[in-house]
């Protein structure tokens, strides 16, 4: 258990916040390309408790301000979309993708007022469908040379959803291996070569012909493992199914909310939790494939589904009792919320409360790597309070050699299966059209 202190320096994360101090050291997603359309490609976006509007210029560029226009406040996220700028309706102020002040029409002739305005901007950078944006101060970090940011446009699909809870428990939920054995639990397989493209658990685990939701249903008992990277945590989890066979599932959490998971033999999972404010937050996703070109309007049309435009909110949830049937229940899943994983996640972190209150847990065995983050957070926490750089902040030089990273979800000789998982890996990166060619994680 901890205090009702430490539970709000680990979650709390607005402006003057520690652990918000902390996460203004990275990048973060702040939307996705497909919502700046060409009819008006401008939106606000709320991001750890700032208010901000994002926009795409004639030019094709950028930007991320402040929300409230620096003469009198009014709301730039309505402004025109014209001459180069974002232009306030309120007086006609125009500004540039860095907050330079264009024009302040409504002063006389010969002003200089406009020399003297600059609306704060911060630094964009758009990653395969992704807009990430840099909310700190001085020099921004370099990306790593991760495998969803290598990959090209045609091998990767990118979306995003809200949750209605504080990101940590959204985060925390990825790092949880033992919880998909009852949460995710399928009483029927569906055919891993026939609907299952683009679902999670419904593949064939590697180098065998058993599902991944039979191997999280029959096997619920796994031995897990943790360990630190130079990224983050790597976590092994293994279910024995005899005295010559193991499934093993390599995971992994990258500082500091991200996770990169298996979804298939051939694609990866990388998903951010990022703070809307501190009772609310977004996932933001990369699927990346190694072998075939993703297929882009069925990922999408699967994911509009369950999420309602513009803004992502899901459309199950607590105003439908996230669709819970007692029939269903009783038959074909554990949860009796229907077959999508993400609407179980949803309620299980939900349900926890907007901020889970973390005085009145119990962890055991199975919240291994949830402690062993916690811990990693709290230390980067302090890393920041006394000046000093935090973990995953990287330089150019340090991003190049930080890769991948690996996943596996596979069928593994008990004897062995540590070198398992880094030839599964080796052997899907050598057979890509695209990752031959980048450098191995597994290589020091």
């Amino acid at each position: 258990m901890m205090s009702h202190e430490q539970n709000d320096l680990i979650t709390r994360v607005g402006p003057g916040t520690k652990c918000g101090a902390l996460m203004r050291h990275y990048w973060h997603p702040v939307a996705l390309t497909d919502e700046l359309p060409d009819e008006r490609p401008a939106k606000a976006v709320r991001v750890l408790g700032q208010d901000f509007v994002l926009f795409r210029d004639e030019r094709g560029r950028h930007g991320l301000l402040d929300r409230a226009c620096p003469h009198r406040g009014a709301d730039l996220a309505y402004g025109r979309l014209e001459d180069g700028g974002l232009r306030c309706l309120f007086h006609g102020w125009l500004f540039d993708v860095d907050g330079k002040c264009l024009e302040t029409p409504a002063e006389p002739d010969g002003s200089v007022l406009c020399q003297r305005v600059r609306q704060k901007s911060y630094p964009v950078v758009v990653k395969n469908g992704i807009i990430f944006a840099w909310l700190g101060e001085g020099e921004a970090p370099a990306f790593p040379d991760f495998d969803c940011f290598l990959a090209p446009g045609t091998h990767a699909f990118a979306f995003k959803g809200m949750i209605d809870c504080n990101w940590l428990q959204a985060l925390e939920v990825g790092i949880d291996p033992a919880h998909a054995s009852y949460l995710h639990r399928f009483y029927v397989d569906e055919d891993p070569s026939g609907e299952a493209y683009g679902k999670q658990f419904r593949a064939n685990s590697a180098d065998s012909n058993i599902p991944m939701s039979r191997m999280m249903r029959e096997y619920d008992r796994p031995t897990i493992d943790v360990e630190g990277t130079d990224y983050g945590l790597r976590l092994f989890t293994l279910r024995k199914i005899s005295e010559k066979r193991t499934h093993v599932r390599v995971t992994n959490l990258v500082f500091p909310y991200a996770f990169v998971i298996p979804m298939s033999t051939e694609m990866t999972i990388t998903q951010w939790h990022v703070p809307i404010d501190d009772t609310s937050c977004y996932w933001y996703a990369i699927f990346t494939s190694f072998g075939k070109p993703v297929d882009h309007q069925q990922m999408r049309e699967q994911r509009l589904e369950l999420y309602e435009l513009p803004d992502y909110k899901p459309r199950i949830g607590r105003q439908n009792n996230y669709g819970y049937n007692i029939a269903e229940q009783k038959s074909q899943t554990f949860t009796g919320m229907g077959f999508d994983i993400n609407v179980h996640d949803q309620w299980a972190i939900e349900s926890q409360g907007q901020i889970q209150d973390r005085t009145r847990e119990h962890l055991g065995y199975s919240d291994k790597a949830i402690i062993a983050y916690r811990r990693l957070l709290l230390s980067a926490i302090g890393q920041v309070g006394r000046g000093e750089k935090p973990p995953m902040w990287l330089d150019a030089a340090r991003a190049a050699t930080i890769c991948g990273p690996a996943t596996v979800d596979g069928m593994a000789p008990t004897e062995g299966w540590e070198s398992y998982w880094k030839e599964f890996d080796e052997r899907r990166r050598k057979d890509s059209s695209w990752a031959a060619h980048t450098r191995s994680p597994l290589v020091a």
